[in-house]
């Protein structure tokens, strides 16, 4: 019985299907079938029904997978052992992000950690901040950069980067172009380019609308900030974004927004605090918390 035939067992169980098991283990679909059938054979009982469309597993491989994982999860802890003895680390870490992270230096970090960990996988992905937030608390991300509208759900630390007053923009030939303060009402009958739906910004600004009983009438929408800017620059709406990104476009009229007063925009760190984590995400989350300065 080789351990391999155990991963691949594993594999197809979880993932009901030959080919899926096939992908997520980076080899070829014959390869994973015989191998199985080689433990099957030792094993002298069929641990996979295959006869239906969906591989189900038989009453024998369902008392066989937790010896299987176990058997696994025994391996990896010995690897984990001799790795923090020599302190190697080594693994994966998933990564999520918003596209708009500010002045956040987010390729430096990766590189440092690289830099510091060769033998860690480090992959990132970008999403809107609710569908990261999701991520994170489900296991598919470690750790995520995300824009905040309100308090996490519970198993999610959140570490705030950036903060930030949020303030309105006009473009330079808007009639609202030296005017110094502005309430959201005033921009109610405007069109508004926003980012989308799913996004810290986005829920922090309806909210707001909605706290100065106003309806905002979002006409253009885009889920990089840069491009809300330059859309509202052309004379296409009128815009609600962190003053960082105001003050980058020197063509934009920047006003500072009165009512409601305080609109803040925050970009946070955010990893579970419950349930496992593998100890490259522990390293990565330390260290991306003091290279930022958390």
């Amino acid at each position: 019985m080789e351990l391999r035939q155990l991963e691949y067992f594993v594999a197809v169980a979880e993932e009901a299907n030959f080919t899926r098991a096939a992908e997520r283990l980076h080899v070829a679909q014959p390869g994973v079938s015989a191998q199985i059938r080689r433990l099957e054979r030792e094993l002298g009982q069929p641990l996979l029904d295959r006869s239906a469309r969906a591989v189900r597993l038989t009453e024998v491989g369902a008392a066989a997978l937790p010896h299987a994982r176990a058997a696994l999860a025994a391996v990896a802890g010995v690897r984990q052992a001799v790795d923090e003895l020599t302190g190697l680390v080594r693994g994966q870490v998933a990564m999520g992000m918003v596209s708009s992270r500010g002045p956040v230096n987010l390729p430096d970090l990766l590189a440092r950690f690289h830099e510091r960990h060769p033998a860690v996988d480090i992959t990132l992905a970008e999403a809107t901040s609710d569908v990261l937030l999701a991520g994170v608390a489900d296991g598919r991300f470690d750790v995520a950069l995300i824009g905040v509208s309100g308090e996490p759900p519970p198993g999610i630390g959140l570490e705030v980067v950036l903060d930030e007053p949020l303030v309105a923009i006009s473009g330079p030939d808007d009639p609202l172009t030296g005017q110094a303060t502005i309430t959201l009402s005033e921009l109610e009958s405007r069109s508004l380019v926003s980012l989308p739906k799913g996004t810290g910004m986005r829920a922090i600004v309806d909210a707001a609308f909605l706290a100065d009983g106003a309806r905002p009438r979002v006409t253009l929408e885009a889920g990089d900030p840069n491009v809300v800017a330059e859309l509202v620059g052309r004379g296409l709406g009128v815009a609600v974004v962190p003053m960082s990104l105001a003050t980058h476009y020197t063509k934009l009229h920047a006003m500072k927004i009165t009512r409601p007063a305080g609109l803040r925009a925050k970009l946070a760190l955010a990893w579970r605090t419950e349930g496992p984590v593998s100890p490259a995400a522990r390293v990565f989350i330390s260290q991306a918390r003091a290279l930022l300065g958390l």
